[in-house]
């Protein structure tokens, strides 16, 4: 009704931004395992200020949480992502961007206006805080001060880099590449081990896609342009930036990782679309690539701005035949529930698998709250849950091993779960290969830790 006053729902409940930074000790209840020494990173969207409307939760400041487990004991820490675009909006006291850029203050012409909210990762002995249209921002691993920017990359960077086990070279990509805003453009990068940035190279995607996630293999790389398509004249007159376009159709383009990207073959599939691949590997000349798919993508609207179909996404496989004059690619379910977020070992990423982890919508509610963990035995079929209840969701899960060299799957599975009731959140930490049991240990927050996206475990030197 007219007057009505329309809250955000990504401002509200536990999308709602935490605007204080702070220490904590936490209680623990259980007992957290003596071998489990380190730190659960986590980062997402926070914006500092009431953003400008339209707002979507990609484009809040990023802000990291850190989990720091040693002796038994965990402590919290939290701080954001201290971006120009986050300096500029600080020192006026107000939010300043938007994603209508006919809305954007005019003082934000001239800064970049990244705000590294998406994934967390540690490589070449530097935490870096990434999203995927700018370059990696560094972060002190102890104190979680803002380091600023990492500038050798020379452009954006994905916020879902591969890092191969066996090399320590970090795979990456970006989308968007080129003068204007949503151009098809792509680049593909490899950072050696020790974080000296060895290639990048740039090629055309069939079209602008908002292209999340990748794959990687020993010896391949895999680009999957969905149509999540963007369009930059679309935006200039107020229709969404992105928007699902079936017709476009799907299409992976595949590469050796070796290779030039005049090499690039295109595979295809029907309509679909894919926030988060599991894993890929190789074997016997094919490529296997298991993801959970969309049927429609998700979070976002139809050109005109009407809604979609309601989403569903299920884990599948991907397999591409090298030898194969055909360029279908062909898919097979491995679960037939509706789950987001899978992870693997990350000692087997770019290898072939056994264990999967990954959040569940148990009830299938079309939403993005999910409220079951998920681990899935790929060689038994084996499936467990662990439901959460009273409306209380759960994050990513992470995977923190045993011992470096312990067998895959040997170690521990950590989730940040939001506690609706009392409006607070808990760090959760499993034996990974029996979460049905229920976590070993619970640490407990005096507050909650809004809804984020990614995070990853690391070992700190």
């Amino acid at each position: 009704m007219d007057g009505e006053v329309r809250i955000n729902p990504y401002l509200s409940g536990n999308f709602a931004p935490v605007r204080s930074e702070d220490d904590y000790d936490l209680p623990v209840k259980g007992e957290i395992p003596a071998g489990l020494r380190g730190a659960l990173f986590r980062t997402g969207p926070n914006p500092q200020f009431d953003p400008i409307e339209p707002h979507h939760w990609f484009f809040g400041d990023g802000m990291v949480h850190g989990f720091y487990v040693e002796d038994g004991k965990v402590r919290y820490r939290n701080r954001y992502v201290r971006t120009p675009k986050w300096e500029l909006e600080h020192e006026h006291g107000r939010a300043m961007f938007s994603i209508d850029p006919r809305r954007a203050d005019p003082l934000t012409f001239g800064n970049e206006g990244g705000v590294a909210n998406t994934n967390i990762v540690w490589h070449g002995g530097k935490l870096l805080a990434l999203e995927e249209a700018h370059q990696p921002f560094e972060m002190d691993p102890r104190t979680l001060e803002s380091r600023g920017y990492v500038r050798p990359y020379g452009g954006r960077v994905t916020a879902h880099p591969k890092i191969d086990p066996a090399t320590g070279e970090m795979v990456w990509f970006a989308y968007g590449v080129g003068e204007l805003p949503f151009a098809s453009g792509m680049s593909y990068g490899v950072t050696a081990a020790d974080g000296t940035v060895a290639q990048r190279q740039e090629f055309q995607a069939p079209y602008s896609s908002m292209v999340h996630d990748f794959m990687v293999t020993e010896n391949h790389v895999l680009f999957p342009v969905l149509p999540l398509t963007g369009s930059l004249e679309r935006a200039m007159t107020g229709g969404p930036a992105f928007a699902w376009e079936p017709e476009k159709g799907s299409y992976v383009g595949v590469m050796r990782r070796d290779g030039d990207v005049a090499s690039m073959r295109w595979f295809n599939t029907e309509a679909c679309y894919v926030f988060h691949p599991l894993n890929a590997w190789e074997e016997d000349g094919k490529l296997y690539a298991d993801v959970m798919r969309y049927n429609v993508a998700p979070l976002f609207p139809k050109p005109d701005g009407s809604r979609t179909e309601p989403p569903v996404s299920r884990l599948v496989r991907w397999t591409f035949d090298l030898a194969s004059s055909s360029d279908a690619i062909k898919e097979e379910p491995l679960d037939d529930l509706d789950g987001e977020f899978p992870r693997v070992d990350p000692r087997r990423e770019t290898l072939k698998h056994r264990h999967a982890w990954y959040g569940v919508d148990r009830l299938s509610a079309n939403t993005t709250g999910l409220d079951t963990l998920a681990h899935l035995d790929l060689a038994t079929g084996r499936r467990q849950l662990y439901e959460l209840h009273g409306g209380d969701l759960t994050s990513e899960p992470v995977f923190a091993p045993r011992s470096p060299d312990a067998a895959e799957g040997d170690g521990w599975v950590t989730a940040v779960v939001w506690r609706a009731a009392e409006n607070r959140s808990d760090l959760l930490v499993f034996e990974a290969q029996d979460i049905a049991k229920g976590p070993l240990a619970v640490a407990e927050m005096p507050r909650r830790v809004p809804f984020g996206f990614h995070g990853n475990w690391v070992s700190l030197p």
